[in-house]
């Protein structure tokens, strides 16, 4: 993904009166620092599936990591399309991001090294992998890792002024 910004829009459907979008940077800065997302894929049977997991932005995308026996790594195969959501579970305070994707699988040795770096300064050393063989390895585990490069995101501001703002990418 390249670093350009993203078209942003108020939907004033959903926004108090005089709210205003949600600047990107300040989206992004809480993408980063998010140490919890809510990843939702869907069953090959097309119920929905939903866990939390730590993500790492980097290069312009999310990334996230699971077994390859893990639900989610057998709904991506079936059908490559997410949302990572994060925020706060209060109605009246805070701001929830929702991005939408497609999960594409890295593989590329140092890429993973470079993405194994960014968990371990973000998480601590509880979350240092080793790569080889085109994956995370931990202990007597490995897991895939995956980037989303984020095709929408929507910002819900709360508290007022609530606020809705989307975020659409170019690809």
């Amino acid at each position: 993904m390249t670093g350009r910004e993203p078209r942003t829009e108020l939907d004033a459907r959903y926004s108090s009166q005089g709210a205003s979008a949600t600047p990107w940077p300040d989206a992004l800065r809480q993408l980063r620092a998010a140490e919890l997302f809510w990843i939702s894929t869907v069953r090959p049977d097309g119920r929905p599936h939903v866990t939390p997991l730590p993500a790492v932005w980097l290069d312009g995308a999310l990334h996230f990591a699971t077994g390859p026996e893990e639900r989610k790594a057998r709904n991506l195969a079936a059908n490559p399309e997410v949302v990572l959501t994060t925020g706060t579970n209060l109605w009246d305070k805070g701001h929830d991001l929702v991005v939408e994707g497609t999960a594409a699988r890295v593989t590329d040795e140092d890429r993973l090294r470079a993405l194994a770096a960014a968990w371990e300064e973000k998480y601590g050393s509880f979350w240092h992998y080793e790569v080889r063989d085109g994956c995370f390895h931990h202990g007597a585990g490995h897991a895939y890792v995956f980037e989303v490069a984020p095709r929408t995101v929507f910002g819900f501001g709360k508290g007022e002024p609530f606020s809705q703002t989307r975020w659409r990418f170019e690809r």
